[in-house]
């Protein structure tokens, strides 16, 4: 139960969510890590009407008041779309913002987790904000490293927190700081080379004009090569294209990498460039003249920080002795060199699970700096 001079209400209308959507902002403001999201885009996530995640995701969202305060706040949600493909009752928690008091964090998890038990979930683990596919992790290395678009920011106090309400961990995942205007050449073509595949492979990016095919590419990619990642569920199509027409502002042709063998597209990696940077004096707002300032940074003063979200190489290959590394590496030196080009200076690599090895091996050989850890715990609910 709450202690006594805190209340735990759910979510239940347009204040509420205003209410909840704020709280970070204010707690967060003038942490070197962070930068407020947009309002209207946070509203738009975690609205069953408009985010298709919710066709397949039940979520509950919670605010801790201290008389008129709001102190906190958390979700708890049931993905149907992880139940089918693991069947193991495990419910996930996330969007948690607290003060650093540990009796509003132990009223916050009692709460989830007994909305969690009543739905018949016996695990709990997170932050997934609101899904694997989305936000992951609380920030527990990397707190003053730059705000970088959809990467969770915590502050060093909450993972204490966290583990005192009996929470463990489960895996750690890893951003590395990608220094594009000097990395090195990697050695992918040499590997190509050598496996035999000199003159069958090319390297290209995305095609505007067919933008819906080029996306729809870039994810069966995705679904084949991440299938096996611990966590995995793969995107619908709804959630596709509700993705790309969100994202597409961000979305830079030259920064959407494919690599092609024979005439099938095998690998690809992509760069959005980092709205967190283009925002970070919006304060969240984007009326009445924040908008003119978001354009003329995207379009012409520039933003030279971006983010790779999203890497690929279809199984078939990756587990190749050269191939696999080889195209992943060729992806990067194009991805490298456009950015470099068209004056981008640093590139956020990831997130990538602490032990998948050859990922994590392929980014620290060309130039990656392991800068960020996000981590995902677990609870058994008795």
């Amino acid at each position: 139960m709450a202690p006594s001079d805190i209340t735990i209400s759910p979510v239940d209308s347009k204040a509420d969510m205003s209410a909840f959507i704020a709280l970070p902002n204010r707690l967060f403001a003038g942490h070197k890590g962070y930068v407020p999201p947009l309002n209207m885009e946070r509203e738009e996530a975690f609205s069953p009407k408009k985010n298709p995640l919710f066709e397949h995701v039940e979520a509950r969202f919670f605010l801790a008041r201290r008389g008129d305060r709001v102190v906190g706040r958390i979700s708890a949600q049931i993905d149907s779309a992880y139940l089918d493909r693991y069947g193991d009752r495990t419910g996930h928690f996330g969007c948690l913002v607290a003060e650093d008091d540990p009796a509003i964090f132990t009223a916050l998890f009692a709460t989830a987790e007994k909305w969690l038990r009543d739905k018949g979930m016996v695990r709990a683990t997170g932050p997934f904000n609101l899904s694997i596919n989305e936000e992951v992790g609380l920030l527990v290395m990397g707190f003053d490293s730059r705000s970088v678009i959809m990467v969770p920011y915590d502050p060093p106090y909450a993972g204490a927190r966290v583990e005192a309400c009996g929470y463990a961990k489960i895996k750690d995942v890893f951003s590395y700081d990608y220094d594009v205007q000097n990395a090195p050449e990697t050695i992918g073509a040499k590997l190509m080379a050598r496996a035999g595949m000199a003159g069958r492979v090319k390297v290209r990016t995305l095609d505007t004009k067919v933008f819906d095919a080029e996306v729809r590419t870039l994810v069966n990619i995705f679904n084949d090569a991440w299938s096996d990642n611990w966590g995995y569920v793969p995107f619908t199509q709804r959630e596709i294209d509700h993705a790309a027409k969100a994202l597409r502002p961000v979305i830079v042709p030259e920064l959407a990498v494919f690599v092609d063998v024979d005439d099938e597209t095998v690998a690809f990696i992509m760069a959005l460039t980092n709205l967190n940077e283009a925002i970070q004096d919006f304060g969240g707002r984007l009326w009445p003249w924040n908008l003119v300032k978001l354009l003329t940074r995207l379009k012409v003063t520039g933003v030279a920080s971006t983010r790779v979200p999203l890497m690929g190489v279809k199984k078939k290959y990756r587990n190749h002795p050269l191939m696999g590394a080889g195209l992943a590496m060729m992806a990067i030196d194009r991805l490298r060199s456009n950015g470099k080009r068209i004056g981008k200076k640093t590139a956020e690599l990831g997130w990538i699970l602490e032990d998948n090895k050859p990922t994590n091996n392929i980014i620290r050989s060309v130039g990656g700096v392991h800068y960020k850890t996000h981590r995902i715990y677990e609870k058994a609910l008795g």
